[in-house]
């Protein structure tokens, strides 16, 4: 069960890492005028949407875990909380519960939207030095010709 959890977790951020760069190759396949508005705006809400998904999942991935292990989320105390869960895995089912404790699920969402919208000007200004790059050394290769 873990397995599948941090599998699906993993996807979800590569896709994360990976769509900025889908974005700009749809954006610049559409031959608009304003590509960098239509690209932010874009990119804005594909990413919000996919940080969010993130970080719902991460919660939840932890819950089904806990609850795969035996915790009783409806219990009274701990010791009614902790009573289906084996000895192997109580220490786990201790981690899982202490790293599901703090700030809820949105708020990191939004943290971690605030770390990561830098990316985006970085893939937009990475793509649009990498085609002015390559336009100039063709320009020059034709002219050489």
């Amino acid at each position: 069960m873990e397995i599948l959890t941090t599998t699906i977790t993993f996807l979800l951020l590569l896709t994360l890492i990976v769509c900025p760069s889908f974005i700009i190759v749809g954006v610049n396949k559409l031959n608009l005028k304003n590509n960098f508005i239509i690209y932010t705006i874009s990119g804005i809400l594909i990413t919000s949407i996919l940080t969010f998904t993130l970080a719902w999942w991460s919660h939840l991935s932890i819950e089904i875990l806990l609850s795969h292990y035996g915790y009783d989320f409806e219990a009274m105390n701990d010791i009614e909380r902790y009573r289906n869960v084996t000895k192997e895995n109580f220490d786990r089912v201790k981690e899982l519960r202490i790293s599901m404790m703090g700030i809820g699920w949105p708020l990191k969402a939004f943290m971690v939207y605030i770390v990561y919208s830098p990316y985006l000007l970085i893939v937009y200004l990475a793509t649009y030095f990498y085609k002015k790059n390559k336009t100039k050394k063709e320009q020059e290769f034709l002219s050489e010709n």
